[in-house]
């Protein structure tokens, strides 16, 4: 009763979204790929025509294909999305909303939606959420960035029965409290940023607390193997990992894979190298996301910064619930690589992988600053040996395989957040 009068006040069509995409998950795989080269044609059809940048390059429809005539637009970077809002908004809009990014790249990213837009969005959302075992009303305990929630946004956790916690800087004893808290208030399924998840479980496993979620839905940073663990091990329960950004792109989320299912009547996603050529399946490369369904503000071949890898159709499970195309793993930001002299690239996985089996280690961050080495920021637990440090050099070392590479360690008593206020696990200051 509450989400359709609120859609009628809103003037919003949330409910109609979610439903049509009840049905479009149950499509065949063919049905989908017809849909997704359907919405890229409109797409490029309406840009070309009416949004003012795309129509000073005047690209004419391919007729090989779709995909041949998106290949034609350029690549988009924040940088040039910047200041130049104008350009890119369809003429006579009104009315609309503003999306932007953290910024955590450096730039900050902004869109503009208007209510229909906007719904769709909100409705893969709790799509998403349903494929995690969710319905609307069932107790939530949800961390965000938003610690003034205002009217609208109170009113929808009171309706939605939903217990809200800033993500960062919470406090030890703060968690604790949230967490007996929860204990009393019988909440079942937990969802917010990745990080914060872990820490709500490092608290739980510290104070001896034990309660079972039904599920745990993650966003907004890197779901690390061990912060997977160390939640489905203390919380009883699965992670659920989606993929979004803030710019109105819901990408994929994980359900009875491993890997994630691609929204692709939604995005059309490109993993493109250095100079923007494709890159074979199973390959990593940059993130090059196209919304087919957001006509006031188009973002065509959008580059977003991260890394991932498209799981090789040959690797496609049989036995899978969806038939949307599958991304293998989403590797992080473009910054969180470190590079070797001899062309090696090293990912955050290579170091969380070794550190996750030394728990004297609090925290670590990884920043290079030249091609012949690493520092290594690290806060200490309180059974802290010096001997873990030898041991993880040699660990590292074993898998690096690089004659000369100088791993420098430094005890510290704070290693702080990205600007964006997400941890940041590799920093990368080559040129």
């Amino acid at each position: 009763m509450v989400l359709p009068f609120g859609d009628l006040l809103n003037r919003s069509t949330f409910m109609y979204e979610l439903k049509k995409w009840r049905g479009i998950q149950n499509l065949k795989e063919e049905d989908l790929m017809a849909l997704n080269e359907q919405n890229l044609a409109q797409m490029l059809t309406h840009a070309s025509s009416h949004i003012p940048f795309y129509k000073n390059f005047n690209i004419p429809q391919s007729h090989t294909s779709v995909l041949h005539w998106l290949q034609q637009f350029p690549v988009l970077r924040k940088k040039d999305i910047k200041g130049r809002w104008d350009e890119f908004i369809l003429p006579g809009s009104s009315k609309l909303i503003k999306y932007e990014s953290s910024g955590s790249s450096g730039i900050q990213g902004k869109v503009f939606m208007n209510k229909k837009e906007q719904s769709i969005i909100r409705a893969i959302l709790i799509l998403w959420w349903e494929w995690a075992g969710y319905k609307m009303g069932d107790p939530l305990v949800q961390t965000g960035m938003t610690p003034n929630r205002g009217f609208l946004k109170s009113i929808k956790d009171f309706l939605f029965n939903t217990q809200y916690f800033v993500a960062f800087g919470l406090e030890e004893q703060e968690v604790k409290k949230s967490l007996e808290l929860m204990l009393k208030s019988k909440q079942q399924h937990l969802a917010g940023y990745a990080s914060s998840l872990y820490v709500f479980a490092k608290v739980a496993k510290k104070y001896g607390i034990k309660w079972t979620f039904k599920s745990v839905i993650s966003w907004g940073d890197k779901m690390f193997p061990h912060y997977r663990k160390a939640i489905e091990q203390t919380f009883n329960t699965q992670v659920f990992d989606t993929y979004a950004c803030n710019e109105g792109l819901m990408i994929a989320a994980q359900f009875d894979l491993p890997y994630y299912y691609i929204m692709s009547p939604h995005v059309h996603i490109e993993i493109l190298d250095e100079n923007m050529n494709p890159v074979p399946d199973g390959t990593m490369g940059n993130v090059v996301v196209t919304r087919l369904d957001n006509f006031s503000m188009p973002l065509i071949r959008y580059l977003n910064g991260d890394l991932a890898v498209k799981l090789p159709k040959e690797k496609y499970p049989k036995n899978r619930a969806f038939f949307f195309p599958l991304l293998e793993k989403i590797i992080g930001r473009d910054t969180d690589i470190v590079k070797t002299r001899s062309g090696k690239h090293l990912i955050v996985h290579f170091f969380t992988g070794i550190f996750e089996f030394y728990p004297q280690i609090q925290q670590f961050r990884v920043i290079q600053h030249h091609l012949d080495g690493i520092d290594i920021e690290y806060i200490p637990e309180v059974d802290f040996n010096i001997e873990t440090l030898a041991l993880l050099e040699k660990e590292m070392r074993k898998h690096l395989e690089e004659e000369v590479f100088d791993i420098s360690f430094h005890r510290v008593t704070h290693i702080p957040n990205s600007p964006s206020g997400k941890p940041q696990i590799i920093i990368s200051k080559l040129s």
